[in-house]
């Protein structure tokens, strides 16, 4: 059955990057898929236009494995299904507040000044991975008392002055009116690039693994510093 989904798949679909067709559907984190990805995905449109392209940014992933969709991208390698994973790009992460907020109520210098101030973060016990518990390792009391599922709305009540919360540098440091704090705290992640084992030679997939790979290493500093 999978090889008969695969050869399905390829159907009129050219081996090159050049003139593909079909329907690219790639799953991604939200913060990801509306930080990183949506601002540049018009440039690999531009280079694909036979190309539909489906772009999943939810608050869970689509499964590769299951082929609900062509790529996703990943917080954590996957340990089973008939998968490929690549490791795309590490990824920091940081305390972040508005700049009203630290005039207001000041900038705390470590955790333990963190901890007495009102935090945003993720409802823990509607995570969809565990990698997202951030809170948990800093080696501190630190629980949000003001929550979302959704890292834009976490982002967007930091900004609005509701407390201080954790966010993505590529997300916190592209925000004019975000300042991040305790800047000796360093949260790392990463990213995984994830296709079907049957279909990952497929053109379209090809393309777009070469094109996030190149427009990430180029970007690599909004990630990892």
């Amino acid at each position: 059955v999978e090889a008969m989904q695969a050869a399905a798949d390829a159907i009129g679909e050219p081996g090159g990057t050049s003139g593909l067709s079909g329907t690219l559907r790639i799953s991604v984190s939200e913060g990801f898929g509306t930080g990183y990805l949506s601002p540049r995905i018009a440039d690999f449109a531009a280079r694909h236009p036979g190309l539909t392209i489906d772009l999943a940014a939810n608050s869970g992933f689509l499964s590769p494995s299951k082929r609900e969709t062509d790529i996703a991208i990943l917080l954590a390698r996957p340990r089973a299904g008939q998968v490929v994973a690549s490791r795309l790009t590490d990824y920091m992460l940081g305390f972040y507040a508005s700049a009203d907020y630290l005039t207001a109520e000041g900038e705390p210098r470590d955790l333990a000044a963190v901890g007495i101030r009102t935090l945003v973060g993720y409802v823990p016990d509607l995570l969809y991975a565990p990698e997202l518990r951030y809170l948990d390792g800093l080696g501190e009391d630190l629980t949000a008392r003001i929550r979302s599922t959704s890292i834009n709305a976490q982002a967007q009540m930091i900004r609005a002055g509701a407390g201080i919360g954790i966010l993505p540098r590529f997300i916190g440091d592209a925000d004019p009116q975000l300042r991040r704090i305790v800047s000796d705290v360093a949260i790392r992640r990463s990213f995984w690039l994830v296709t079907h084992r049957d279909n990952q030679r497929l053109g379209r997939i090809e393309a777009f693994k070469r094109w996030i790979a190149e427009r990430v290493a180029a970007d690599r500093t909004l990630f990892t510093t």
